[in-house]
């Protein structure tokens, strides 16, 4: 067994933590973890790019292009700027809550339409995109990466086991913000099934 995930977003989102959660829950389950990082700004809404590999023997932490079973994008226009991870083999899960850059907000670049991106991914990969934000936001907005991860779980794209993603919380986050986490990833799963 070996699952490939690529985390997507802006600094500030919670995509590096996100990564973590998932390595430490899968360490949890014996598998080995690699796990790569690509920032551009982290704190000041640059691209923030995570490869997650597990698996028996997965010695590097770098996806190939069209390799990762699964993205998590916390940032719609972040998902079509690593599109070519997916494959027909993927799937991608996107928060259709877009972020701005200095650029998009002084007309200097031209923001897609939530429509437009759906579509580019949808022609790769099965897609699955929703204002997770605005979810996460009744809980805690830092809990999005969670409420996205228990969604993808709920939908069966996660091969861990629910107890172990909760160990990953557990072992990622301090112990005040396990309780929003754990409601937010509960949320998530119940979003799956709705």
């Amino acid at each position: 067994m070996e699952f490939n995930l690529i985390i997507t977003g802006v600094g500030g989102q919670g995509g590096l933590t996100l990564s973590r959660i998932v390595g430490n829950a899968a360490m949890a389950e014996g598998y080995r973890v690699r796990i790569g990082e690509t920032l551009g700004m982290s704190q000041r809404y640059g691209s923030v790019l995570s490869y997650l590999r597990f698996g028996e023997e997965v010695y590097s932490p770098l996806i190939e292009e069209g390799e990762a079973n699964l993205m998590i994008a916390l940032e719609p226009a972040e998902a079509l700027r690593n599109a070519r991870f997916l494959s027909k083999k993927s799937t991608a899960i996107i928060n259709a809550y877009p972020i701005h850059t200095a650029t998009t907000l002084v007309g200097k670049e031209r923001y897609p339409e939530l429509e437009e991106i759906m579509e580019a991914i949808g022609r790769i990969c099965p897609v699955h995109m929703r204002n997770f934000q605005e979810e996460a936001d009744r809980i805690n907005p830092r809990t999005l990466g969670v409420l996205m991860l228990g969604y993808a779980f709920g939908k069966g794209l996660v091969p861990l086991r629910r107890e172990s993603l909760m160990d990953g919380i557990r072992l990622t986050l301090r112990e005040n913000l396990w309780g929003a986490n754990f409601r937010a990833f509960e949320r998530g799963e119940e979003l799956a099934r709705g």
